[in-house]
């Protein structure tokens, strides 16, 4: 065991512990997408920065170490955090009441836990366009945030080839899918796919807006209550 300090409360951890499964322990609730618990972390969306020393981190990446001196709600990385998902909104086409994935979307709770009502810059509406090839999956292109989970997580039984990869670089950069290892894959792990995306990129056909309003998944509790009380359903 060793001893950490986080918002000036001092925390017994275990050595090498994710930070934010640490600070979601002791009930500091820091936004994360790009983050699943259990996975290896992967860092691509850094709104879960804090200051770690007095330097700027993305505490998802963050082993905890005895002595380490954590600050997640100074004004200046606060604001950090919300500018992230600001850019994430503008870079992105998110129309949030048309989407299939409103009330279940990650990137939408977030939005809401950092105060954003309007982002500080331009939106851009970069047109990407849709894949249907997939007998089971339909792209949605427009909404990705390049988190890479379902590049990283969702594989082929078989071969433990990739199922999803990323390609071109900056304003040209695109989510990809290969139709036939997709069209491979069963019912369930669609259904994973599906789950595991943090926003309404991947979208299982024939499931559109299955969830009615009131069951969804942030109708009742908010991303930081689901996060502190560990439900992760």
């Amino acid at each position: 065991m060793i001893q950490i300090t986080i918002n000036g409360k001092n925390i017994d951890a275990l050595k090498g512990e994710n930070l934010v499964d640490v600070a979601l322990k002791n009930d500091v609730y820091i936004p994360t997408l790009c983050y699943v618990k259990g996975k290896p972390c992967l860092g691509t969306c850094r709104v879960c920065s804090v200051k770690v020393g007095g330097a700027v981190m993305a505490a998802c990446t963050v082993p905890v170490a005895h002595g380490m001196v954590v600050d997640v709600s100074e004004p200046e990385v606060t604001d950090m955090r919300k500018a992230l998902v600001e850019s994430l909104f503008v870079e992105g086409t998110h129309n949030c009441p048309s989407c299939e994935k409103s009330g279940r979307c990650d990137l939408q709770a977030v939005g809401y836990e950092v105060g954003m009502m309007v982002s500080r810059f331009e939106y851009r509406f970069i047109p990407r366009q849709k894949d249907y090839g997939s007998q089971h999956i339909l792209l949605e292109r427009d909404r990705c945030i390049f988190c890479q989970r379902c590049v990283e997580f969702v594989r082929d039984e078989e071969t433990g080839k990739k199922i999803f990869s990323i390609r071109g670089r900056g304003a040209k950069a695109r989510i990809e899918i290969n139709v036939e290892l997709a069209n491979k894959m069963t019912a369930e792990q669609v259904t994973y796919a599906a789950n595991l995306c943090p926003v309404g990129t991947i979208i299982e056909k024939k499931m559109g807006f299955n969830d009615p309003i009131g069951k969804r998944k942030f109708d009742v509790k908010s991303l930081r209550e689901r996060a502190l009380a560990g439900d992760d359903k």
